[in-house]
């Protein structure tokens, strides 16, 4: 039998022990030791007393308090207390490499943390979240290392440089071209090409266009190639050619256009002075901006006024070209290709490679198409095949197939691009997660 006695009363105490006397006197006799037992129990004071059998008592201190509750609990109820440091503790890595609290932002900001799941944090934006995750990790040093720049890295100076060489290299082929003739003009026109590419090359693996993800190099390829031989392809095709290859001039059988190509060469120094100006101003906006959605706003209008300048300086450089060489400036065809080769870089050097090359792939499927489509319809029965594409060159000319099909990938990616770069993950680290 067993018997609980508060421990602040010494007469309930007493009264336990005279019991326990006259019980142990009925069923035999109680030893003195049993009666100490009893009495040393009933006067614990502060908390309850068990007899668990005869003359056994378990002390206060032995129970764990029933108002405690289970360790689980009380761990979540410190967790509960202290939110932040259980995502510390999620982001620990993150935290440590940071250079600055805006990494952090961005960072969270790419594994899906808003300003709505800040305020769970107790915090009135990212921003301000990450500022405690910053000040809160320890590091073995104040003092940042000073930041030297990657053995890879080229100065400014160099990557203008870099820029400025494909459009050099491509206006002296294009001279090369416009001065030899028979085999010599083909070795030019090898050599040159090569060179460019070459050049090209150079300006995508250094300065503000560089990119550790993989490109689409060869539907770029195919594009540009189709900007010189396409039109006049076509042309010819629904002519019922063509008779021969290209005689390297804009009026012969099938004509090549060596403007566009030009123009686009030229373009590569204004494309990489955009993307070093958004890069940039947009770490500028990360510093001064106190939330994701004040980031996206004030980035928004930068990207649509920077792709904007880059298509009035294409549209002169065409213009100029054109006038130059005396062809076709092909103002429709050549803005929309270089919209849709300047937004594929620029999303791809960000880190969203997946849908620029979704987009080329379908841009340069298209063009295919409809080139194919033409050849087909010159078998018997498939008629029908080239209906399309001859009442669309109909109404406006070779140039709406390119038009057309690049203008609508441009539109797309624009669209993905206002999305994507106007968040503050797109402009972190390059380790960070997409």
């Amino acid at each position: 039998m067993a018997y609980a006695a508060g421990g602040g009363s010494a007469g309930r105490g007493a009264g336990a022990s005279a019991e326990g006397f006259r019980r142990a006197g009925q069923g035999g006799a109680a030893s003195a030791a049993d009666a100490g037992r009893a009495g040393r129990g009933a006067a614990v004071s502060g908390g309850d007393v068990r007899l668990a059998g005869p003359g056994r008592a378990v002390s206060a201190a032995d129970t764990r308090p029933a108002s405690r509750g289970p360790w689980p609990a009380r761990a979540a109820a410190r967790t509960a207390a202290d939110p932040v440091k259980s995502l510390i503790h999620r982001h620990r890595a993150l935290c440590e490499r940071a250079v600055d609290p805006l990494e952090i932002a961005a960072g969270l900001e790419a594994h899906g943390v808003t300003d709505r799941t800040a305020a769970r944090f107790r915090h009135r934006d990212v921003f301000s979240l990450a500022e405690e995750m910053y000040a809160r990790v320890p590091r073995d040093t104040d003092t940042p290392e000073p930041v030297t720049e990657a053995p890879d890295t080229p100065s400014a100076a160099r990557w203008i440089a870099l820029g400025l060489l494909p459009g050099v290299l491509c206006a002296a082929t294009v001279a090369a071209l416009r001065l030899t003739e028979g085999r010599v003009q083909a070795v030019a026109a090898a050599v040159g090409a090569l060179a460019v590419a070459v050049a090209l090359g150079a300006v995508l693996r250094r300065g503000p266009l560089r990119t550790e993800a993989h490109a689409p190099v060869g539907r770029a390829c195919w594009l540009l190639a189709y900007a010189v031989f396409g039109d006049g392809l076509l042309r010819a095709a629904l002519g019922g050619g063509p008779d021969g290859l290209p005689d390297g001039t804009a009026t012969g059988p099938w004509g090549i256009a060596t403007a566009p190509l030009l123009a686009l060469a030229l373009s590569c120094a204004p494309a990489v002075g955009i993307a070093h100006v958004l890069a940039t101003r947009a770490r500028r906006k990360l510093a001064t901006s106190r939330g994701l959605a004040d980031f996206t706003t004030a980035l928004r209008p930068l990207l649509l006024g920077l792709v904007a300048l880059f298509l009035v300086v294409l549209a002169a450089l065409l213009t100029l070209t054109g006038t130059v060489l005396d062809e076709p400036h092909g103002l429709p065809q050549g803005l929309t290709l270089g919209a849709l080769l300047l937004l594929a870089r620029l999303l791809t050097v960000h880190g969203f490679a997946h849908a620029p090359s979704l987009v080329l792939t379908a841009v340069a499927a298209a063009e295919a198409t409809a080139l194919a489509s033409v050849f087909a319809g010159r078998l018997p029965g498939w008629d029908v095949a080239a209906l399309p594409v001859e009442s669309l060159v109909g109404l406006w000319g070779p140039a709406a197939v390119p038009t057309s099909a690049c203008g609508l990938g441009a539109l797309v990616l624009l669209v993905h691009a206002t999305r994507r770069l106007t968040r503050a993950s797109a402009h972190a680290p390059a380790d960070r997660p997409r």
